[in-house]
């Protein structure tokens, strides 16, 4: 069981993350076009795992814009932005921002992403959504950069979530 905070109250995910150098975890989710997408669907790229509650918050948001905007730029690289919002949601969100450098997957189905990657909260307000975290995958999908934010209010360290994959 890993510790955050919400507003400075504390609430618990179900686990840490994976370790640096560990094979990823596969997952199945849903895209906006309610297909299905697993990791292998992105073997032989860079991956950055955006996780996040909700798209309709703030700070969830934001992540999304700033790595849209930064993916834009990214050699062999995706961004998986992943929450428990419906694909119809993450859908209107990016029509509305204009957001296309980025993937909108959701974990709406069974929840188990949240339960292979620990990120599901187990308790508070929040429980049973996705915590805000970071995880960055090398073209092998072996992890090199995770970062759980301990405040979830807090936006994540994007610029060590960049450094990992030109390091990479």
């Amino acid at each position: 069981m890993a510790t955050v905070t919400l507003k400075g109250n504390t609430i618990h995910t179900l686990g840490n993350l994976p370790a640096n150098k560990s094979k990823a975890p596969n997952f199945s989710l849903t895209k906006t076009d309610l297909s299905s997408a697993s990791l292998a669907d992105y073997q032989g790229k860079k991956v950055v795992l955006n996780i996040f509650p909700s798209v309709d918050t703030g700070t969830c948001a934001q992540s999304v814009r700033q790595f849209n905007e930064e993916a834009a730029e990214l050699d062999n690289t995706v961004v998986l932005c992943i929450s428990k919002d419906l694909p119809f949601a993450q859908a209107r969100f990016c029509g509305a921002e204009g957001i296309t450098n980025v993937e909108m997957l959701s974990d709406f189905k069974d929840g188990s992403f949240g339960k292979s990657y620990q990120v599901e909260f187990s308790d508070g307000p929040l429980q049973s959504l996705l915590s805000r975290s970071v995880v960055v995958l090398n073209e092998n999908g072996e992890v090199i950069y995770s970062e759980q934010v301990p405040e979830t209010v807090d936006e994540p360290n994007y610029k060590a979530a960049l450094e990992a994959l030109m390091d990479a």
